[in-house]
């Protein structure tokens, strides 16, 4: 299949109402040039040759996926009888498992996949949290980036905007334990990342609009010398890691060090406003306090979260304190930017048993959901997520037409978009001026779902 994504920029785009940083706008061009914005005025007609829509937001990082999982998706929806309950160790082993057969080209094509239905539900950037690197017999291919290239290709064909973070995995549990079979494919040494890392950064240089970062995996995958060792290979860049995401986690991790991950954190390491902590679903009132004050973002997944059965992160507590948080597709069983702020304000709502619990103000509580998103994923991801002069050409139209949006204007649509609308609200999405959804479809659906479709037919005969 040709890898090559469409290239033809517009000069620009005019919309009767777009969210710029200030707030809503009347009569918005939007010029473009070489993939970022050149240019925003209000007031003014369209250009005859610009590309015209109803409404316009900026659109949303997507901070966390793990993309080759899609393939995954609806086929761990059942309890075994081997266990006493199901949850994210079963499930694990269940990927694990699934894995192992899948080749570079499969898992370039799942990665495609997912990347279209990420555009068609209104993420522009991903960050790719991408933790495999050998072969299925765990050894490593000629080139360390093999499947890094793929998650890049995948990014290139789709049109997504790409910051990639390959993970440092050395280990299968706190204190340095030994990784299982399982976890073969996953493994790296310090040189070997470095390789790893410097290959990375030659594939991100092809494009001004990537970024690269670094994802030690986990406190239970790297030890603290190892993790010494890797932050300054993130210079200024992001830097990610998966933090207290289920209680067993919490547990062994205090067993280990006498301090739970997110407190071992903000102890031992030099957290700032680079990092993005993934899930830290379980913290204590005295960590939310210091992870809200640290800078740091923290990368929530509330649709994984909920379909592993991880907890509930206490968001109400941590935006009060000042929190920054991004949102990411994580495990992609359900890809849907307002589907994770649904769920994420639902969840607060079952726990505390109360309405619009994140607005904290009188305010729409989707404005507020889709403000914080937008400026934590920028910063999770090193990347301007804005309708404003600079920042990479990604925008999102939304179809006024649709039902569920009808009447309705500027703050409300945000509300309705996220907790009234099904999935066909998304009408166009530019990702670096590029024109990639129309109507709903991005433009390669079919030719990169047909792919899709083969690849999943022999992996579920392996």
């Amino acid at each position: 299949m040709d890898r090559t994504a469409p290239t033809a920029q517009s000069s620009g785009a005019h919309f009767q109402r777009a969210l710029l940083p200030h707030g809503w706008a009347e009569d918005v061009r939007v010029a473009f040039a070489d993939g970022r914005i050149a240019a925003v005025s209000q007031g003014v007609p369209a250009h005859a040759e610009d590309e015209r829509a109803a409404l316009a937001v900026p659109g949303l990082p997507n901070v966390h996926s793990h993309a080759f999982q899609r393939a995954m998706a609806g086929l761990t929806e059942y309890r075994g009888q081997a266990h006493d309950q199901d949850n994210f160790w079963t499930w694990r082993e269940l990927m694990y498992r699934f894995l192992a057969h899948m080749s570079p080209e499969d898992i370039e094509a799942v990665s495609a996949q997912a990347y279209v239905e990420m555009l068609e539900a209104g993420f522009t950037r991903v960050g790719e949290f991408h933790y495999l690197h050998r072969d299925p017999a765990g050894q490593l291919y000629s080139n360390p980036a093999e499947l890094s290239e793929r998650i890049a290709a995948a990014a290139q064909q789709t049109g997504i905007g790409l910051t990639l973070l390959p993970v440092f995995y050395a280990h299968g549990g706190f204190g340095g334990a030994a990784p299982t079979p399982g976890q073969r494919r996953f493994l790296c040494s310090l040189d070997e990342y470095a390789r790893l890392f410097e290959a990375c950064r030659a594939i991100t240089s092809r494009s001004a609009l990537w970024r690269l970062g670094i994802a030690p995996h986990s406190l239970r995958a790297v030890t603290p010398e190892e993790l010494r060792e890797l932050i300054p290979l993130a210079g200024a860049g992001p830097i990610h890691i998966h933090a207290a995401e289920q209680l067993r986690e919490v547990e062994e991790c205090v067993a280990w060090s006498g301090l739970r991950p997110v407190e071992w954190l903000l102890e031992y390491a030099p957290v700032d406003r680079r990092y993005c902590l993934i899930h830290a679903t379980h913290l204590t009132a005295a960590e939310v306090q210091r992870l809200a004050a640290s800078g740091a973002v923290t990368g929530l997944c509330p649709i994984t979260e909920a379909n592993l059965g991880d907890g509930v992160f206490p968001a109400t507590a941590y935006l009060a304190a000042g929190g920054l948080f991004g949102i990411g597709t994580d495990s992609n069983v359900w890809i849907s930017a307002p589907g994770e702020l649904r769920m994420l304000e639902y969840t607060q709502r079952l726990t505390e048993r109360a309405r619009n619990l994140l607005a904290q103000a009188p305010r729409s509580t989707g404005r507020v959901l889709f403000d914080a998103a937008l400026s934590g994923g920028a910063r999770a991801l090193h990347a301007a997520a804005a309708i404003e002069v600079g920042a990479s050409a990604d925008l999102v139209s939304l179809k006024l037409d649709d039902p569920a949006l009808f009447a309705r204007s500027d703050d409300q649509i945000l509300d309705s978009w996220i907790f009234a609308a099904g999935s066909g609200c998304v009408d166009s999405v530019w990702c670096g001026g590029v024109k990639l959804v129309e109507h709903g479809r991005h433009r390669l659906r079919e030719p990169i779902a047909a792919r899709y479709r083969d690849v999943l037919a022999r992996l579920l005969r392996a």
